[in-house]
């Protein structure tokens, strides 16, 4: 996936808000804060606050650049091996490839509209949907996808520097792995706890180079390439396709929804709807599609090197590199996929003190750290095949985040209005404390989901696919079962359902006169 970096639009503010904005003084002291001015290095506390009216800068096309620089990885290569493990055809593989890439960024152009609606994280603006403390179940979905993902990218850090240390005659084994594990998992927890000032100064540099050499890398692995094999490959069944179409899904936009309005949440109200859609769209899928075309030529040119991509999706690249190259592609790949995991440990951080633990973001980050290096010694030590753990990984989760994001699809497109930023942190205002059929959507959606997706390379999931059997699809051995058709389902429970049954409410939530601080000050008095 491209799960790099993401800096906010050009000319936005650098970070988090202080609480200065029109929800200042609503959220908890862990939820607020301010970044203090000139200390590029101070550890960050700034929470979950809404955007200042004076901080919110720029233009959709700006959009463009952050969901760019978030997806130029090397591991879109990697995508090329897994859309081919399930059995398809090149033509079959490039078609679910593009359709789940640009169709899941659509979805997260869709979340971002309601960023520049409502100037707030993603997880604050889900509690218009589900209500401030219901959205507690969202916000930790979220953060266990995040916290999953800063796992799956130091894995993946941690095995591509074994593997190269060892292709150089450095050493190997056990050893390398262990020293690897603990210098990346040092600067992705550095990274999460000192925050977003740190984080913006070591990703410009990164993204920019990291492009470049992958650039790099593709012309110098052209030759690899061998078009009568990759044209040879057989075509597989359409419940292959559609297996492969939502593993893209979950793999690349389904993987970002959670936080997709964190970033337009630096535009202006005024910006159009459509300019954000459309840049989000854009930005995020053009660098995954070439890639992904490359990389589906280059695994299917090569059945060994396919194979070897599914241990270690990084380090199996440099296979077939030149030695005078050898390193810095590897250690410019290695820090994107640490600029990523920053990232992510930073958004796992505001999303588990958006559950409304009494914690600070930066002791957030620090035990987010813990469970991602706990997560990393499995797969790295404990796994036979990283394939296998990293696809149990993104079906489960995918199931509930894709219900989850039907839901929020549909009340952004239900809304007419900017949210109400008092309201978003009081329980007591037009959002509620939970919203019964948003909640039992989503519910609805993660049982039915599970039971229609199965994964055989991790035994802890042989509890999902209950439904196969009873719904006429062949059980758990059948042809329907990797299908994953049960992402598909989430997603269209919680996007029809909200859509059928909520529309009254969002028009009565949007009947209300704005909110105000003596209203808020009235209500809590009571």
């Amino acid at each position: 996936m491209g799960r790099m970096t993401v800096p906010p639009p050009a000319g936005a503010a650098s970070g988090p808000a202080p609480a200065t904005g029109p929800g200042a003084g609503l959220a908890s002291d862990a939820e607020t804060g301010a970044v203090p001015p000139g200390r590029a290095l101070a550890v960050e506390s700034a929470g979950v606050d809404v955007i200042a009216d004076a901080d919110r800068k720029g233009r959709p096309r700006q959009l463009f650049w952050p969901w760019f620089a978030a997806n130029v990885s090397v591991l879109g290569l990697s995508y090329g091996a897994w859309v081919l493990d399930f059995g398809v055809s090149f033509t079959q593989a490039l078609v679910a490839s593009v359709v789940g890439i640009v169709f899941s960024f659509l979805l997260c152009g869709i979340v971002a509209l309601a960023g520049k609606r409502g100037s707030a994280p993603t997880m604050v603006l889900s509690r218009a949907a589900l209500g401030v403390q219901g959205n507690r179940v969202a916000a930790v979905l979220s953060w266990l996808l995040t916290v999953g993902w800063e796992t799956i990218l130091t894995a993946l850090a941690t095995l591509a520097t074994a593997t190269v240390v060892e292709a150089l005659g450095w050493g190997g084994g056990s050893g390398v792995q262990v020293v690897a594990l603990v210098v990346v998992a040092a600067l992705i927890i550095a990274g999460g706890v000192f925050g977003f000032d740190l984080i913006m100064r070591m990703q410009t540099v990164i993204t920019v180079v990291t492009a470049v050499l992958t650039v790099g890398y593709v012309l110098l692995v052209l030759d690899h390439v061998d078009t009568a094999a990759v044209t040879a490959l057989p075509s597989g069944t359409a419940q292959a396709f559609i297996g492969a179409l939502v593993f893209m899904m979950t793999g690349f936009g389904l993987g970002w929804v959670n936080m997709a309005a964190d970033y337009s949440r630096y535009l202006p109200r005024h910006t159009s709807g459509r300019g954000v859609i459309g840049w989000t769209t854009f930005g995020a899928s053009l660098a995954p599609v070439v890639l992904l075309l490359f990389g589906l030529l280059l695994a299917g040119s090569d059945p060994d090197l396919r194979a070897a991509i599914s241990d270690d999706p990084i380090g199996a690249l440099t296979t077939v590199l030149p030695t005078w190259y050898l390193v810095p592609f590897a250690v410019v790949a290695v820090l994107g996929l640490v600029g990523g995991a920053v990232l992510d440990i930073y958004s796992s951080g505001l999303a588990l003190v958006s559950t409304g633990l009494p914690i600070s973001r930066p002791v957030a980050a620090g035990i987010d750290g813990v469970i991602m290096v706990l997560g990393t010694i499995y797969i790295v030590f404990g796994s036979d095949t990283f394939f296998g753990v990293f696809q149990g990984f993104l079906i489960t989760l995918g199931v509930p985040i894709a219900a989850w994001a039907g839901i929020m699809i549909a009340d952004v497109l239900l809304r007419r209005r900017d949210y109400d930023d008092l309201d978003l942190f009081d329980p007591r205002g037009r959002y509620g404390r939970a919203a019964a059929v948003p909640l039992g959507l989503l519910a609805l959606g993660t049982v039915l989901g599970w039971g229609l997706v199965t994964n055989a390379s991790a035994g802890w999931l042989a509890w999902q696919g209950y439904l196969l059997g009873p719904f006429g699809l062949g059980g758990t051995e059948g042809a329907w079962a990797y299908a994953n058709l049960g992402v598909l389902v989430a997603l269209a429970v919680g996007l029809l359902g909200t859509l059928l049954l909520r529309r009254g409410a969002v028009r009565r939530q949007e009947a209300l006169p704005p909110s105000t601080r003596a209203d808020v000050a009235a209500e809590v008095a009571r």
